[in-house]
């Protein structure tokens, strides 16, 4: 099923709505870096083996008119909270294959520490409260994960 790519874009936060396929470094062109020094990123990306199974994809469900918001008003406490001056993220949804990217994250800041630390603090708040559902397919069967993100 394809979906459309749309941007929301808040002067310094853009969140792209769930994209069939993620282009990290066409998101991180967005940021509007006035007053930065640092770009801090993180790329998600599955991995091509769990345990002793071979990862044939992991499948991503979401809560789509919670997405959004929940993506920004994380990027709005980024800003807020560790004082950096910009955030674009994305997560896709549906099947994303193995070395494949899920999730990225772009952090402009006048200074890396406020960067890097803010990049950190939005993967591990997006894994605890985006509206995500995790299938892990290998080839021992398929599992839920617990949890959210």
């Amino acid at each position: 099923m394809m979906r459309s790519l749309r941007a929301h874009m808040d002067g310094r936060i853009i969140i792209e709505e769930a994209p069939v396929v993620l282009d990290e470094t066409a998101l991180k062109s967005k940021l509007p870096l006035e007053g930065c020094g640092a770009i801090v990123s993180f790329l998600g990306i599955t991995r091509g083996t769990e345990g002793n199974a071979e990862v044939l994809r992991l499948e991503f469900d979401a809560w789509q008119a919670q997405l959004t918001p929940v993506l920004q008003a994380l990027a709005e406490e980024a800003i807020e909270v560790h004082g950096v001056r910009c955030v674009a993220m994305a997560h896709r949804t549906g099947a994303v294959g193995p070395e494949e990217p899920i999730v990225s994250i772009h952090v402009g800041s006048a200074h890396r520490k406020e960067a890097f630390r803010a990049c950190e603090w939005l993967i591990d708040e997006l894994k605890k409260q985006a509206p995500l559902w995790k299938k892990e397919v290998t080839n021992e069967g398929e599992t839920w994960k617990a949890g959210l993100g």
